[in-house]
């Protein structure tokens, strides 16, 4: 009775504040709706210790017990998000232990390994089910917002190598290159001649098998490697969805390490999130917390100023910065989207406790870019000191006319997909190789 009147009492205090379409359903059978408008999202509390996560709804907490099923939630995982970021807001103060705290974590090559095949090698079929068909797991570029989530992401690849003025014939190293679909195009497109690195033994073998397949062996080696490791200088650099591993304190380190394999005329392009708090704060609420626990072990987000500034640290100026916090909203709701529409399939691949970690993950990403708790920001940047010369007047080359190098190259798409990829994907949009928009 005690757990129910204080119960009784939260809710009365939500209800002052505002109305929302949420159902309470207690241990007892009862139910409480905190909104005259049919709910949207329903918790239910299976016993009466469950209400603890209710009366303290930070976003660890009610995320934790959602993951570890001390309590029951049904609803669209967009909604789920919205309601319980309001009742955090209503409930908890953004201070003490829920701000936005800067947390201080510990790298090296063998926890970052770990870190990396903890979040990667769940399954390649498992992350099939929710991005494209090419598999590019980090934000698209919808150059006219209307574009489907495969040819956004066919666009981001573009986008980027149209920025680092890609040539014929030169040398790709891409950090943390995934299933291979930068290196691939770079190849395909250009004549590249790339290395693409990753932790990840599921990526290693994928993307292995997809340069097999484009017939690229001879332009594209995928290795099983930690950046740290790579010897040899290369023309351009990308590193794609990767700093976030880093850490805060080797930031500098690691901008030394690509200027130290980038060739003297070459250019670099960092494509990452970062924290919109300017002391580097996670998210508030307990929204790092949680996901540092369940999602991205020993992950950090930096501000984009000590980003450019640990460029400077690492002997490297910064050309141009391009912030895609609203095209990085936009991926992660289609991609959530992309895994409720597949909710039976993921289930069957990844467990119940791995599927309420993803469903909550990939929504409450997409709210953080939303509310601008974090961001995505794509640098250009080159060795520092270069004379003037050597950079461009305006950025038209990334936006106007044809890109460096493509000069009519156009070559059919290759078949990336594995017989498994195919079948998890039979009702995905085709790819197509485009024209340089």
């Amino acid at each position: 009775m005690f757990v129910q009147n204080r119960l009784s009492a939260w809710i009365a205090g939500i209800r002052q504040q505002m109305a929302l379409p949420l159902r309470i359903e207690l241990w007892n059978g009862q139910h409480i709706d905190l909104s005259s408008e049919a709910p949207r999202v329903t918790i239910r509390l299976p016993r009466a210790s469950a209400a603890r996560y209710l009366l303290t709804p930070s976003l660890s907490n009610l995320g934790a017990a959602y993951v570890e099923g001390a309590i029951e939630v049904r609803g669209a995982a967009h909604d789920m998000i919205s309601i319980v970021n309001a009742l955090a807001r209503t409930t908890l103060k953004a201070e003490g232990k829920f701000a936005r705290i800067v947390r201080t974590i510990g790298h090296d090559k063998r926890k970052d390994a770990e870190a990396i095949r903890y979040h990667y090698d769940v399954s390649n079929e498992f992350y099939a089910q929710f991005l494209d068909p090419n598999m590019v797991y980090s934000c698209a570029y919808f150059e006219n917002g209307d574009e489907d989530l495969a040819t956004a992401q066919i666009k981001k690849i573009d986008h980027i190598l149209r920025k680092i003025e890609l040539g014929q014939g030169q040398t790709l190293l891409d950090i943390g290159c995934g299933w291979g679909a930068l290196v691939i195009r770079a190849a395909q497109r250009y004549g590249a001649r790339c290395v693409g690195v990753t932790l990840s033994e599921n990526q290693y073998a994928l993307a292995q098998q997809r340069v097999r397949a484009a017939g690229l062996e001879h332009l594209v080696e995928i290795r099983l490697q930690d950046y740290r490791d790579v010897r040899g200088q290369f023309d351009r650099i990308t590193s794609v969805g990767m700093f976030e591993h880093v850490g805060l304190k080797h930031l500098p380190d690691y901008f030394a390490t690509i200027n130290r394999l980038l060739a003297p005329d070459g250019l670099v392009m960092n494509h990452g999130i970062t924290s919109t708090d300017p002391d580097n704060g996670e998210t508030p609420y307990g929204g790092g917390e949680f996901i540092e626990k369940y999602v991205f072990p020993h992950g950090e987000l930096a501000h984009v100023g000590q980003v450019l500034k640990a460029m400077q640290q690492g002997a490297l100026e910064a050309y141009d910065v391009e912030n895609l916090r609203r095209h990085y909203a936009r991926t992660c709701a289609m991609w959530t989207d992309n895994f409720e529409a597949k909710a039976d399939q993921v289930r069957a691949l990844a467990g119940d406790k791995r599927f309420r970690i993803w469903h909550v993950y990939l929504a409450g990403c997409s709210y953080a870019f939303e509310q601008d708790w974090i961001s995505l920001y794509q640098i250009v940047c080159g060795k520092a000191g270069r004379k003037t010369a050597a950079l461009p007047w305006s950025r038209n080359y990334m936006y106007g006319g044809p890109a460096p190098g493509l000069a009519a190259r156009e070559v059919p798409a290759p078949a990336w997909k594995t017989e498994a990829e195919a079948a998890a994907q039979e009702a995905a949009p085709a790819i197509h190789v485009m024209s340089p928009s």
